[in-house]
């Protein structure tokens, strides 16, 4: 039996992994059944069955108080509605055909996203794509077909949500693969590794052990661009909630420095300071010039464990350019008066001090990202990084990039079941198989059968904040990026699209429809997949939404909870576990896994190929078996806990506090213990941008205030900002992981998820002052455009005291819903997000910070609307759920 489907039982529970990562770890929760549906979600009690001394829980200890992990896993309100999505109207219950698609005949591209499906059969679905992929091979080679297949997703590991596709592709003789960049990362990966290394992403690594750490010493947190409260929920769940309690029962104190009050701030802040969107650079720059100016950072640090101060410092105080960078010149531009600048610099020299992230945020997504990135290090570096109390602290992937385990500790790392699929796999790597295999997996001979090296890797890649680009101009260049998360080093490596002896793209294969809705500039990705030159496209996906609309065939996925699989909880912070998770319910209509749903594609080629694609068709069990084998702990398991009860649960080690926290060592000896930088040293002054880039204006080789440059013209000073006069801010949504969730109908009934208004309709919130709805005449609920340039999108005003003025706030991930080709009224912000990435040699996207405008919707400007455009609002709305599949089927 190949992977796929298995009908539930009646009347029983099971193990559901709490994740929307895409392969990998996720919180377990426990699932309730009855008749083949589900019942309910709710968390599952570590002790339950077991005795919870013998798992040696952890504790930290710290000021007179004991922080330990809960009895029970802490999973977020959209996993437990979760049972809404798997039953949503918008589920993709069979194969689709875009109505007016012909292979045989006219296909009519111009008409993605407008014209509706109809349903097919899998026979008939399966025929087409494999005919399609003949075809295409035949006519311009393997490397015209793109695969789009990196995260986010649903947590499967058996047949994982991304990357199925590839494994065909490869036995077929390769293709391009879609490159993600470090959408999360974007100014720590491209700006602060040219600081500190900190491999693999530029954040603060490692990480062991800094929340005893900071309990022990810190006493002041500063959560910059964080909210604790909101961007775990989709991956830990609310692990970081309780610890930010704990961090107040301390007496340790919490300033928010964010545009928004955001949820975290509402709950745990002492102080809140509002910045405008993108203008962090500015503020680092202030306290920093203050702190020079009053010789209140750390003389004898920088001197010995610094690089490349001199030319920094030099710019700060003006001595290069003439303008020194005091609180009042940062006034102008952050929008924070110079009194609070001063404030903050002083309390933070003053005092032992943390910077909180999250990944995100609207000051690491923004243009020219690598600047407040970099500063940020600079300024931590400033104080004594690494010393006690005194680091960079992730809120968030608990264990993602650790190299120890378990958290809050981050002690000693456990494997994982292999579970990645060729999601990311660079050109000529012929390491990567069905899934990435550690070195000890890769000696397990019937592992590697399953999951080895298969085919021909990619021929080529794009990095896909530059697909559109790459489709509609036939042209792609750009520095780095040849691995997603890969070494310092590949920054400087450049790169083109076609590469040399590839054809263009020409048909794309998704299974990560969500680019017109969480990447940049998602008017440009419609184009270009309307371009003529994209001459095919498919997508499996169990939810008709976004990027799905312009396909024209759509498979139907089954959810996690239809599935067998196998997961492991390596971040939820608790404990660690590894765990079986058997189908909750049948499968929906005639969906199937996304391993299955290629296979049929397979069988259409050839039995050879089906063959070596399944590997003769072995099964969920024996998988489950198997990949429990290579996790690396089935040794540990004495009592055949994960066989009998499907769940085994790890003791936490009892030496975990011996892990040095974060960056001691480095601070205590950095000769002895370097950092990943080319000199060991923080790096103030980039050797490696010195060297390669040394007259880059947008990346300078320290980090400096650009407030508008060739890449980008963003800022409020802009001329730019007389049409568009406010900063749009978009951020990770509480309600929703990205594209995620977005259609449960539970957390739909909340105003800061969506608003109804008077037209029934439950739109996007935009949050506003009031003060800047009071300028443009609009009130709570009113239905306005947010616009500029590229387009506009429609939401219902949020008018709230918790976002400073000159902003509007929308969070990203909502549904497209088209109007025209110029209006969404489904609030899919990302369509309005800048072209351009980061700056000139740094390959991020950019989607935060960006020039808009906010105005009422007038009954008369829809009234236009629905007379020029009636098929878009004669599409079905369900009432609870938004945009739906019924919507979009044609008779």
């Amino acid at each position: 039996m190949i992977i796929g489907n298995i009908d539930a039982k009646d009347d029983h529970r099971t193990y559901k992994a709490a994740s929307l990562m895409g392969p990998r770890s996720g919180t377990p929760s426990v699932v309730d059944s009855s008749d083949g549906k589900l019942i309910r979600i709710r968390p599952f009690h570590y002790d339950e069955g077991r005795d919870i001394s013998e798992l040696n829980p952890w504790k930290i200890t710290a000021r007179g108080r004991t922080f330990a992990p809960p009895n029970r896993t802490l999973i977020s309100s959209f996993f437990l509605s979760y049972k809404k999505r798997v039953y949503s109207e918008n589920r993709v219950r069979y194969p689709l055909k875009r109505v007016d698609f012909d292979p045989k005949g006219e296909r009519n591209p111009q008409n993605r996203g407008k014209s509706g499906y109809v349903r097919i059969s899998w026979d008939e679905a399966s025929q087409i794509v494999a005919d399609e992929l003949g075809r295409i091979k035949e006519k311009y080679g393997m490397s015209a077909v793109l695969s789009q297949a990196d995260f986010h997703g649903e947590g499967k590991n058996l047949a994982p949500s991304h990357g199925c596709a590839n494994r065909l592709l490869s036995l077929l003789g390769g293709y391009t693969t879609q490159m993600r960049n470090e959408d999360s990362w974007e100014g720590w990966y491209w700006g602060s590794k040219n600081v500190w290394g900190c491999e693999p992403v530029g954040e603060m690594m490692p990480s062991g052990n800094l929340f005893p750490d900071i309990c022990e010493n810190s006493e002041l947190l500063l959560f910059w661009g964080c909210d604790p409260e909101t961007t775990p929920l989709g991956i830990d769940g609310h692990m970081a909630s309780r610890l930010c309690y704990h961090f107040t029962s301390l007496g340790i104190k919490s300033v928010y420095v964010d545009p928004a009050l955001n949820y975290g701030a509402a709950v745990h802040a002492d102080k809140w300071i509002p910045v405008l969107p993108n203008t962090d650079a500015a503020l680092y720059l202030a306290i920093a010039w203050l702190w020079l100016t009053e010789g209140t950072y750390d003389k004898k640090y920088v001197k010995t464990h610094v690089l490349g101060s001199e030319p920094f410092f030099d710019y700060v105080l003006g001595k290069e350019d003439g303008i020194p960078k005091t609180p009042r010149w940062a006034t102008s531009a952050c929008g924070i008066n110079e009194w609070t600048i001063k404030a903050l610099a002083r309390d933070w020299a003053r005092k032992i001090t943390s910077i909180c992230i999250g990944n995100g945020g609207p000051g690491i997504r923004g243009p020219y990202a690598t600047e407040p990135a970099r500063l940020q290090s600079i300024l931590l570096s400033m104080q004594g990084l690494g010393k006690p109390g005194r680091h960079q602290a992730k809120l968030i992937e608990w264990n993602l990039f650790s190299a120890k385990y378990p958290l809050p500790y981050q002690g000693k790392a456990i494997p994982t079941p292999p579970h990645f699929a060729e999601v990311v796999r660079p050109p000529g790597d012929t390491t990567g198989g069905r899934y990435t295999l550690l070195p000890f997996q890769a000696e397990m001979p019937e592992l590697r059968a399953v999951c080895g090296p298969t085919g021909t890797p990619p021929h080529q890649f794009i990095p896909r904040c530059l697909v559109h680009e790459a489709i509609l101009t036939g042209h792609a260049e750009w520095q780095g990026l040849y691995t997603f998360n890969g070494p310092a080093d590949e920054q400087w490596e450049a790169h083109e699209y076609p590469a040399k002896g590839c054809s263009r793209i020409h048909m794309i294969w998704t299974d990560a429809p969500c680019n017109i809705t969480c990447w940049n500039d998602g008017y440009r990705f419609i184009e270009a997949y309307r371009d003529p030159s994209i001459e095919f496209m498919v997508a499996q996906q169990p939810w008709m939404e976004n990027d799905c609309l312009l396909a024209d065939i759509v498979f139907p996925i089954a959810t996690a909870f239809e599935l067998t699989d196998i997961s492991e909880d390596t971040a939820g912070g608790i404990y660690t576990s590894i765990y079986r998770q058997r189908p909750a319910c049948p499968p929906v209509g005639e969906s199937v896994s996304d391993f299955e749903a290629v296979a049929r594609v397979a069988k259409k080629i050839s039995d050879e190929v089906y063959n070596a694609y399944t590997h003769n068709e072995i099964s969920d069990d024996a998988l489950v078996e198997l990949f429990f084998k290579g996790s690396g702990v089935a040794h540990l398991d004495e009592n055949d806990d994960f066989r009998k009860k499907d769940m085994f649960v790890m003791p936490c080690d009892p030496d975990i506090r011996e892990v040095p926290p974060g960056l001691r060592p480095f601070a205590d000896d950095p000769v002895k213990n370097p950092l990943l930088t080319p000199t060991g040293k923080l790096e103030f002054t980039s050797t490696g941008l010195l060297k390669h880039f040394p007259d880059d204006q947008e990346r300078p080789p320290y980090p400096k205030w650009i407030e508008k440059g060739p890449s980008h013209d963003e800022a409020l000073s802009s001329d730019r900002a007389k049409k568009y006069p406010l900063l749009c801010m978009s951020n990770h949504g509480r309600w929703r992981m990205h594209a995620q969730c977005d259609d449960i109908t539970w957390t739909r009934e909340i105003e800061t998820m969506k608003i109804r208004a008077e037209d029934g309709y439950q739109y996007e919130p935009a949050w506003l002052s009031p003060s800047e709805a009071m300028k443009r005449g609009i009130k709570h609920k009113d239905i306005v455009k947010v616009f500029n340039e590229k387009g506009a999108v429609l939401c219902a005003a949020y008018v709230t005291e918790r976002l400073i003025d000159g902003v509007v706030y929308v969070d990203h991930g909502a549904r497209f819903d088209p109007i025209n080709d110029e209006v969404d009224r489904g609030g899919a912000i990302n369509l309005i997000t800048p072209r351009s990435i980061t700056s000139k040699r740094a390959t991020g996207m950019v989607v935060s910070g960006f020039l808009a405008e906010v105005a009422k919707v007038t009954g008369k400007e829809m009234e236009g609307w629905k007379k020029s455009h009636p098929e878009a609002f004669a599409r079905k709305i369900d009432h609870a759920v938004g945009t739906c599949l019924e919507g979009w089927l044609r008779s």
